[in-house]
């Protein structure tokens, strides 16, 4: 069974259209695969309590045939709205882009997503390929904050150097790499 659905899930003061996000739609789209990119509300001043269910319903009920990816903010929001699915549940792949659990220094508006996370081990169980994805040149997430992320989730590290927190305004408008792991 190949991928059938991709769910890209935007961070903070982004939207659908923002960085990469369009770029890896229509490279999927063309191989059959529905690609769907939710507008979380009010991405300048998230709040979990908004985020998490909003993803929970664009995620639904995901099977061994959807992936999830997400950037930035993103990532923890996806993970607070996987561990609260019944088991059993399965995710063919996770693609966490400069992603989180854990406070990021340059982005305290944010910590509210991360005072506490879900069983970060039986949520990977459920997902067959985890991936981090940072650059080594975050100034927004820290890498070691992603890397720490993958470890946490038993999860590939792959790092595109130079890319930032992978933002357009970064010149971040394609990820291959993303593309790459989701044909594979």
């Amino acid at each position: 069974m190949g991928l059938e659905r991709v769910v890209i899930l935007h961070g903070y003061m982004a939207s659908p259209s923002s960085h990469w996000f369009k770029w890896l739609h229509d490279e999927l789209t063309p191989q059959g695969i529905k690609v769907e990119i939710p507008a979380l509300p009010n991405s300048a001043a998230p709040q979990p309590q908004a985020w998490i269910p909003a993803v929970a319903k664009a995620l639904g009920e995901p099977n061994d045939r959807t992936a999830v990816v997400g950037h930035s903010l993103g990532c923890v929001t996806a993970l607070h709205a996987l561990g609260r699915l019944d088991a059993p549940w399965r995710l063919d792949a996770l693609v966490a882009v400069s992603g989180f659990v854990e406070p990021a220094p340059a982005l305290p508006e944010l910590d509210s997503f991360t005072r506490s996370v879900p069983d970060l081990a039986r949520v990977a169980g459920n997902i067959r390929r985890r991936v981090v994805v940072r650059s080594d040149n975050d100034t927004f997430v820290i890498p070691s904050l992603t890397t720490e992320l993958g470890h946490q989730l038993g999860a590939e590290e792959v790092v595109v150097p130079g890319a930032g927190h992978f933002r357009a305004a970064e010149g971040a408008v394609s990820l291959p790499e993303v593309a790459a792991l989701l044909r594979g």
